[in-house]
């Protein structure tokens, strides 16, 4: 196992584990429970814990960064569940410009550091 593996390993371990304990003590709502009894209810969001950072994320990327992004969008409903894939593609470039276009950011469609913030805001 190389040392990008291991790290890789390590992150997403450490993710499990504290998705673990906020699935223990109730507080975490997911993906699958968005669609099912929970949806209806408003302010319940699920915990994105995919990346935390503002590195330029667009169209074409796949990864925890786009994850994230989708799991945020997904929070706000701007984006289905079931279109948290970590693909940045055509559903998420519209997703993006209209979330940007409503916090009146510039809807560009890339997430730059504005609209990270606007994002976990």
């Amino acid at each position: 196992m190389n040392a990008d593996t291991l790290r890789h390993a390590v992150k997403r371990t450490a993710v499990l584990t504290a998705t673990a304990g906020l699935l223990t003590a109730g507080l975490l709502t997911g993906p699958a429970s968005a669609a099912g009894p929970a949806a209806g209810r408003p302010g319940t969001l699920a915990a994105c814990a995919y990346y935390n950072g503002t590195a330029l994320t667009v169209y074409g990327q796949r990864g925890d960064r786009v994850s994230q992004v989708q799991c945020l969008l997904a929070n706000r409903r701007y984006l289905p569940w079931g279109d948290v894939t970590g693909y940045f593609g055509p559903k998420t470039l519209a997703a993006v410009k209209k979330f940007q276009s409503r916090h009146h950011l510039t809807a560009n469609g890339k997430v730059d550091k504005k609209t990270w913030r606007a994002l976990y805001a």
